[in-house]
């Protein structure tokens, strides 16, 4: 596993939060396109767990990503508050725009680069090198995910040739 990167002071900005497992995470607001209701994908053949599939969205196709799966967590059943972030990512300088699962949003954080702390070193369920850092807001702890790494840069070269 990676270890936490040395600067994520450099992170601040405003993030939208949302729950996973009944833990917060966040991404750059910056990265989001749209936030939208569940709704069934067409699956792709031969394909890791955690894509669940493609949506078609006013003419892009948009792969989408579980994040539970991703990140190794127990999948969830999809409910009414589950929710696709719609993300704008980039890897070695090429653009894709793919769909992440997550149970529910919650609020848009501002984070000043103060704020911003290194996760610490242990194991866990995420690889360090999504991680951007984490932040405490109301006695819990978000975990502030680096969305340009949340694919590994197979995976996304792979997604791009199949959409």
């Amino acid at each position: 596993m990676n270890q936490p990167k040395d600067a994520p002071a450099a992170r601040q900005g405003q993030y939208l939060s949302f729950e996973l497992g009944g833990e917060l995470y966040a991404v750059e607001i910056l990265k989001v396109q749209e936030i939208r209701g569940w709704a069934p994908v067409r699956p792709l053949p031969n394909t890791p767990e955690h894509v669940k599939g493609v949506l078609d969205l006013r003419g892009v196709i948009v792969p989408i990503v579980d994040l539970r799966i991703r990140f190794g967590l127990d999948p969830g059943e999809y409910t009414p508050t589950t929710v696709i972030i719609v993300l704008a990512v980039h890897q070695d300088d090429q653009p894709l725009v793919i769909g992440v699962v997550v149970d529910s949003v919650s609020d848009v954080l501002d984070v000043a680069a103060d704020e911003v702390r290194k996760p610490p070193r242990m194991g866990g369920h995420i690889d360090y090198r999504y991680l951007v850092g984490m932040v405490n807001r109301q006695e819990q702890m978000v975990v502030l995910l680096d969305s340009d790494q949340l694919l590994d840069p197979e995976e996304l070269k792979d997604l791009a040739a199949e959409v």
